[in-house]
């Protein structure tokens, strides 16, 4: 959960001192040794760059962004936050969607937006709206300049389990809450990797917790060579960004849109992959409600959902190469 202000667990200044002596073992290595930072703080993109300041930690999950609505204007807002903080320390920016702490961005995504943060099964949820935003979001975080940090499950599309029978509930939120609030378990419910019973791949017993039944048809042996499905998806996005020298690092020059369009530009200039032969590739989100026309280009690289009659659908995300 978010942090509490001037709480003595949270964010307290005396740390950095720590994370500075840990750094000078990391640097003692021969092999290069990285630490990622899991750093919950208030106001976030400010004190976060503090922990990534060139003596410190290297990198830290971008909570900023995992906390953000599924809205244009707020998203723009956040990775333009994200950017100028990491750079001013020098460190690369990331992107974060989901992890164990929170409910899964498929399940959140499919909810209302005054009910974002609420707590598993404590808010009505649109699998399929979340499902689809959850495929246009991969693709948003896969054009990015820096790293991207992907929770176990969501490549498979996995939604929060939020039907847990109480006596299996582990998580001690739900013993505080004096068994009012479920707690984090519904997001860490073991992986399936096959449709297999008893563990759906994941061993030879049941789970601790138990995985729903309709989980087989989101195993990797499910989803594995089904054009259609998440776990295709991300590899396909993921082979491209290594392939293509324009994304990953580098800059982002954003383009004027509606309020209901987030796209931008990707060069590689300034980053580490950046060559002659490097064109531009365009990253379009759509947010509205209607269809929109997607800017001329050469060719479609990649997209979230079918395109209609050459226009990006709502919740949609384009790759673009252009002309």
């Amino acid at each position: 959960q978010p942090p509490i202000p001037d709480h003595p667990h949270w964010d307290r200044d005396g740390v950095h001192e720590i994370y500075r002596s840990w750094r000078q073992v990391a640097d003692g290595y021969d092999e290069k040794r990285i630490f990622v930072a899991e750093a919950w703080v208030d106001s976030e993109a400010e004190r976060l760059a503090l922990y990534l300041r060139p003596d410190e930690l290297h990198t830290a999950f971008n909570f900023d962004f995992l906390q953000a609505a599924w809205d244009a204007t707020q998203l723009h807002q956040t990775i333009d936050a994200s950017l100028a903080s990491f750079a001013d320390v020098g460190a690369p920016t990331t992107w974060v969607l989901s992890n164990h702490d929170v409910v899964r961005h498929l399940t959140r995504f499919g909810r209302a937006p005054e009910d974002l943060r609420k707590p598993a099964g404590e808010a009505p949820t649109d699998l399929d709206l979340g499902r689809r935003r959850a495929r246009a979001a991969a693709l948003l975080v896969l054009a990015l300049p820096g790293g991207a940090y992907i929770y176990q499950g969501e490549e498979l599309g996995l939604p929060e389990v939020e039907d847990l029978p109480t006596d299996v509930l582990q998580d001690p939120i739900w013993e505080r809450s004096g068994h009012k609030t479920r707690g984090r378990d519904g997001c860490r419910v073991p992986l399936p990797w096959s449709a297999e019973p008893p563990a759906l791949g994941f061993g030879t017993a049941p789970p601790w917790l138990p995985q729903p039944d309709d989980w087989a048809g989101l195993s990797v042996e499910a989803e594995s060579g089904d054009p259609t499905s998440m776990l295709e998806l991300y590899r396909s996005a993921l082979a491209l960004r290594k392939a293509t020298p324009e994304l990953g690092d580098g800059r982002l020059v954003w383009r004027t849109t509606t309020n209901d369009v987030l796209a931008f530009d990707r060069d590689g200039v300034g980053g580490t992959a950046h060559s002659a032969e490097s064109g531009t590739v365009t990253c379009v989100v759509n947010f509205g409600p209607r269809p929109v026309e997607l800017p001329p280009h050469q060719e479609v690289l990649l997209t979230s959902g079918p395109l209609q009659d050459g226009r990006l659908p709502t919740d949609t995300t384009a790759w673009l190469r252009l002309r």
